[in-house]
């Protein structure tokens, strides 16, 4: 039996596709990935991470961005949409399209039962290689649980869990902590 050969994108073609289409896809090893709609939970705890780092980010050269913008690992790719990603400076931006952005310095996904296995492994080993990335942090949408995973001196990423509401969530990179209660603000958990 024979292998079907994959037809691989380069990155100008996923990028062409992508900016004449009407919803996002992610790129990685050649391939486009349509991205799925969020759940209730999901959307909130990423709009309640938004703004509660831009809040808490104000006056700072940081600024917090929801989903629409793209991250690019590097001009090549791959190319994703992160739940939420912080720039602290200037903007480096993958070409004049402005829409992919490659210096977050903090990206965090709410993790999906279908891409959490994909976040946690091929994801941030990709993420890992952006220079200017200091943290990815993991959110349950299922319970108040959240994961930082920081660079430190020498390249070597640390790892930090924040559990229950009363928790309050450390974040190095930017110099903020925030409340889990506020992160989970209204949020219907199933835990």
């Amino acid at each position: 039996m024979s292998a079907i050969p994959v037809s691989r994108l380069s990155p100008s073609q996923y990028l062409e596709i992508e900016r004449a289409a009407e919803t996002k896809s992610e790129y990685f090893d050649g391939q486009m990935f349509a991205m799925s709609s969020g759940l209730l939970p999901h959307a909130f705890i990423s709009a309640n991470l938004v703004t509660e780092l831009n809040a808490a980010l104000r006056g700072t050269k940081c600024r917090a961005t929801g989903s629409d913008l793209r991250v690019g690992v590097s001009k090549q790719g791959p190319f994703f949409y992160p739940d939420v990603s912080v720039l602290c400076g200037d903007a480096e931006l993958a070409d004049d399209w402005k829409n992919t952005l490659l210096n977050p310095i903090l990206i965090v996904e709410v993790l999906s039962p279908s891409t959490e296995a994909f976040d946690r492994g091929k994801k941030f080993a990709a993420y890992r290689s952006i220079p200017a990335l200091r943290e990815y942090v993991l959110v349950s949408q299922s319970e108040a649980y959240i994961e930082v995973c920081s660079k430190g001196p020498g390249e070597a990423w640390s790892f930090t869990e924040f559990a229950g509401l009363q928790a309050v969530c450390a974040l190095p990179s930017v110099r903020l902590e925030i409340p889990l209660n506020a992160i989970y603000r209204d949020v219907p958990l199933d835990a």
